[in-house]
């Protein structure tokens, strides 16, 4: 299987290659960011605001919901007031209790691990918030216990439903005095995504666009992406899930400082070797750095001396800057110019990016 960058700008390629409407599905980015707003809204998600400070915030989901979990983290950032975690299992912490708030998120409403730790939050007397699917057995979870529920009304594969998922979470802890977030900061955002949904518009030739550009860097590459501040590293992990599920596609995910004292010794393995006068294009190591505005002064010195031993090591390196003042713009920036570049990464691979067939079969064996 090979890449061909001229599928690209092959119109009738992206448009045949995509029957999920994957491109369409990542241009719809803002609109799912002023959707999920209004739909915390009509939730009354600031009803939060008289629960109180919990001790701890856990959000459980998995896969393209979970992630929803991590970017709330992350805008809320290093001086958030409690513990903010997202917890990947059918099983709750031990320490959970009734004195922390649990969201659990779920695209479906139905994912099987997601259900399990909403049972398990309601019967330890947890404060209880649901985003997802109406009339799902999430939301039944939620009514039953008296719960917030906000339906979103998501269509297709979860990953493709990121904003609309993450929204209502970054609503509640405005509601509970976590973070600033209003109509203004919504507005921007939408707007930081439609500005990159028209520079990465299929119709936009590949020389110009920098969605169709960052697919061609990471293609015929193993993509080792750090991320060097809690936005930057959110979004490479987002980066590392999209490369699997869109493209298909193998990715090696860490940040900074930790990188620096395992992964970055990859540089000297056999997958940083590269032979010019091979005759076929191997596939050989690409660093990614995903950098922010809000590095520790250390991780900014450690992210410039990885590119220059990268570069003195005939590595080749992708550096993608954070754009946008709140974190949340930020994180937007990454995460939009992501999506729309594994998307392209599968067309130009000439894979469909919606299946993940994968998946489907092993949750139909675990099911046997």
């Amino acid at each position: 299987m090979t890449f061909v960058a001229e599928r690209l700008d092959d119109q009738s390629h992206l448009t045949e290659g995509d029957p999920g409407r994957m491109l369409l599905a990542v241009a719809a980015s803002a609109a799912q960011v002023r959707t999920g707003h209004r739909a915390a809204l009509e939730a009354g998600v600031e009803r939060l605001s008289s629960l109180g400070r919990p001790r701890a915030i856990v959000i459980v989901g998995m896969g393209g919901s979970a992630i929803a979990g991590d970017i709330l983290a992350a805008v809320a950032g290093h001086g958030a007031p409690l513990p903010i975690i997202t917890v990947r299992s059918y099983r709750l912490p031990g320490w959970v209790g009734a004195t922390d708030l649990v969201i659990a998120v779920s695209c479906s409403g139905a994912t099987e691990e997601t259900l399990s730790a909403a049972t398990e939050a309601v019967r330890r007397g947890c404060a209880f918030v649901a985003v997802g699917q109406a009339d799902s057995p999430l939301e039944a979870i939620a009514r039953q216990a008296s719960g917030l529920f906000v339906p979103v009304p998501a269509t297709g594969q979860p990953r493709a439903n990121v904003w609309l998922l993450t929204i209502p979470l970054i609503s509640a802890a405005a509601a509970l005095g976590l973070l600033q977030a209003d109509e203004a900061l919504y507005e921007n955002v939408a707007k930081s995504l439609e500005d990159i949904a028209h520079r990465c518009r299929p119709s936009s030739e590949s020389f110009i666009n920098p969605g169709k550009t960052l697919a061609a860097e990471l293609a015929e590459s193993v993509p080792m992406i750090w991320g060097s501040s809690q936005v930057a590293s959110v979004a490479g992990y987002r980066l590392a899930c999209q490369l699997n599920e869109n493209a298909k596609y193998p990715a090696i995910f860490g940040d900074l400082p930790e990188a620096n004292h395992n992964q970055v010794v990859a540089l000297d393995g056999p997958l940083a070797e590269r032979d010019i006068f091979a005759d076929d294009a191997a596939r050989t190591l690409r660093l990614v750095m995903l950098r922010d505005v809000d590095e520790h002064p250390q991780v900014a010195k450690r992210r410039e001396a990885s590119v220059r031993l990268a570069h003195d090591r005939g590595v080749p390196v992708t550096e993608l800057s954070a754009d946008g003042v709140h974190p949340l713009e930020r994180m937007a920036s990454l995460i939009g110019l992501g999506d729309f570049a594994t998307t392209y990464l599968a067309l130009g691979y000439d894979i469909d990016p919606t299946p993940v067939t994968a998946i489907t079969e092993l949750k139909a064996r675990i099911s046997q």
